[in-house]
């Protein structure tokens, strides 16, 4: 089994909203790897926080990643918005395109990432 890296408790994420976090991977202490996660009902979603039609965060506004009803991931540069259950674009630029999905876990009240190598800093320090 691939190491676990906590991000947060998951009752830290409310029902319908999406949270975004800025870890430190192992390989690239220096950049910061920005991550969103969204919760319904018991279900996580998580994906890399970069657009794929021109990179780049998808949150113009640090957090802002909602379309204005709060069902789908809008990117605030393009306006692409994203299944949040899938990551799939299904309108916009990057139409057919998906977001990089993250593997989450629950375990023991924790919402944890795994498959990725993280450094000991968890990128807290690092500014929006």
């Amino acid at each position: 089994m691939d190491e676990l890296f906590v991000i947060c408790r998951a009752g830290e994420i409310a029902d319908g909203q999406i949270s975004s976090f800025a870890l430190t991977r192992a390989e690239d202490k220096t950049t910061p790897w920005r991550i969103m996660v969204s919760r319904k009902g018991n279900n996580f979603y998580g994906y890399v926080n970069d657009c794929p039609h021109q990179g780049g965060r998808l949150d113009v506004n640090p957090g802002e990643f909602l379309d204005e009803d709060g069902n789908f991931i809008e990117c605030g540069r393009h306006k692409a918005m994203f299944d949040i259950d899938t990551g799939a674009c299904f309108i916009g630029p990057c139409k057919g395109e998906r977001l990089e999905p993250l593997k989450l876990v629950v375990d023991d009240g924790d919402l944890c990432i795994t498959g990725v190598a993280l450094a000991e800093e968890d990128g807290m320090d690092i500014a929006d």
